[in-house]
């Protein structure tokens, strides 16, 4: 029987459990689309391998090459050294079955609302999307997810950063959908003009001021406004909430992500009616509101925020998650 060519490297399995012991003792933090060590490992072998998301298990059999072996050291000891996410190491990243390109640009492509567009947002959307908006854009993933969604549809992408947008380009045209998706330079609604949308979807920098000052390693080689939501992680969504009157149609609908915020925003809005579907992380990270509830009334004591907070509202500006 013929041995094994000289060229050739570990099984999967036996790349995986060194790549999980390495990864683990390294004591890492994670949440860049991949959750621990064992989902961090198979993320990193599967790109090597140049498949999509599924069970390593189907690949336990198989053989690295020697070359990707080596590759897959190389990943994890920058990975240890640098605490670099994985997916700027390989320039990738997943929503489902969509890779993104992704570099320090714009943060690592994570949002629950990524669950809600696969399935087209039912039952909260009830007629039909001909023009959609994706605020604070960044790579685009939202974007072109909701032109995946809603085929007929026109999608803007609006982001105040040229760098961001220049990945979205990139994305734009490595999903082929540059005939329905136009990128916008503007802060917020800026740029947009009189347009009105069936559809606005928004995952805004929303991370506490003192949660900021927390980050461990990973999350700060990721672009800073597209994380800080000012003292309350709500500044952008005030701004969004007072706005998106005017460029939501009739029937239109605003689904927006605020991370753990749920009880600042009902508390600044209390007669509101935010709707909260449930996520993989469960309900309370995104809220659905439709434009017949605006306007809105906010709480007296919002009304009167501190001048800090009046300040980070002014200094914060969106770039897309």
């Amino acid at each position: 029987m013929r041995g094994r060519s000289a060229s050739t490297g570990p099984t999967v399995a036996a790349a995986f459990r060194r790549t999980v012991a390495l990864l683990g003792a390294a004591r890492l933090h994670y949440g860049h689309g991949t959750h621990d060590a064992r989902d961090e490992a198979a993320f990193l072998i599967l790109h090597l391998l140049g498949l999509a998301p599924q069970p390593l298990a189907r690949q336990a059999n198989s053989h690295l090459s020697a070359a990707q072996a080596k590759r897959l050291q190389t990943l994890v000891e920058r990975r240890i050294r640098t605490r670099l996410p994985a997916a700027y190491l390989v320039h990738e990243a997943w929503l489902g079955a969509h890779r993104f390109y992704v570099d320090r640009r714009v943060i690592v492509p994570r949002s629950f609302i990524a669950e809600l567009l696969r399935a087209r947002l039912d039952p909260w959307l009830r007629h039909p999307v001909r023009r959609a908006l994706d605020l604070c854009t960044g790579s685009g993933c939202l974007a072109i997810l909701t032109a995946h969604a809603f085929p007929r549809a026109r999608i803007d992408a609006s982001d105040d950063a040229r760098s961001a947008l220049a990945v979205a380009r990139r994305n734009v045209d490595l999903h082929a959908v540059q005939r329905r998706v136009r990128l916008v330079q503007g802060d917020l609604f800026a740029g947009l003009g009189r347009r009105r949308y069936d559809l606005i979807v928004c995952n805004p920098p929303y991370v506490k001021l003192a949660s900021m000052r927390r980050l461990p390693p990973e999350y700060r080689h990721e672009p800073g406004r597209a994380l800080a939501g000012g003292v309350d992680g709500l500044a952008l969504v005030h701004r969004i909430l007072r706005e998106a009157p005017g460029h939501l149609t009739p029937q239109g609908v605003l689904v927006c992500e605020i991370g753990h915020n749920r009880t600042a925003l009902e508390r600044a809005y209390p007669q509101t009616p935010f709707v909260w579907p449930e996520t993989s992380a469960g309900p309370g990270h995104v809220f659905v509101l439709a434009r017949g509830a605006f306007p809105l009334r906010q709480a007296a004591s919002a009304c009167r925020a501190p001048a800090r907070l009046r300040r980070a509202r002014r200094s914060t500006h969106p770039r897309a998650r």
